[in-house]
């Protein structure tokens, strides 16, 4: 089934594709008519086989954009966090209450009416902490999630209900004698 043309080249290639996908489509009729479930399933295993390769491709594509853009950021907070850390170390709040109260001390050991008043400070101090120190620990029990309220976990007390002696009407009263 050759042909020539102008150019005198022959058309046979073209001619055998043309039979090949008449047969193909021909054969995929068949097998849809016969076992349409199958050859379904068939066809998206080959469409699934076919698309990896690509899906994949996209994927690493798409992840290297979203690295190569959020990298800075990335490196930026890491500096921050860094420098915060130190700078946080430096200046926790429990240093400095420790410092002055370390100096609270040094004063009070003063023989004078200086070291007397540093003396009543740190008392003062210390029964407030005592105060502050258990308020914080039942702060710490109440915001526990495992704990139970001791309203639950003991029996409520049930006061004794009071009965009341009913009158009997003269029915009840000679049905039960």
């Amino acid at each position: 089934m050759s042909t020539e043309t102008r150019d005198g080249n022959l058309i046979t290639e073209t001619a055998s594709t043309v039979e090949e996908i008449a047969f193909g489509a021909a054969r995929t009729a068949a097998e849809v008519a016969s076992d349409p479930i199958r050859t379904a399933r068939k066809q998206v295993k080959g469409l699934e086989r076919r698309g990896a390769p690509t899906a994949r491709k996209v994927n690493r594509q798409v992840t290297a954009q979203l690295n190569a853009a959020a990298s800075p950021a990335k490196d930026a907070i890491k500096e921050i966090s860094a420098r915060l850390e130190a700078t946080g170390r430096n200046l926790m709040p429990e240093r400095v209450v420790m410092g002055g109260l370390h100096m609270v001390k040094v004063q009070a050991k003063r023989p004078d009416m200086v070291g007397r008043v540093a003396k009543r400070a740190l008392k003062t101090f210390r029964g407030s902490f005592r105060t502050i120190a258990r308020v914080a620990t039942k702060f710490e029990h109440a915001s526990e999630l495992n704990a139970t309220p001791k309203a639950a976990t003991a029996a409520p007390k049930r006061r004794p209900s009071r009965t009341r002696a009913r009158r009997r009407t003269v029915a009840r009263r000679s049905a039960a004698a």
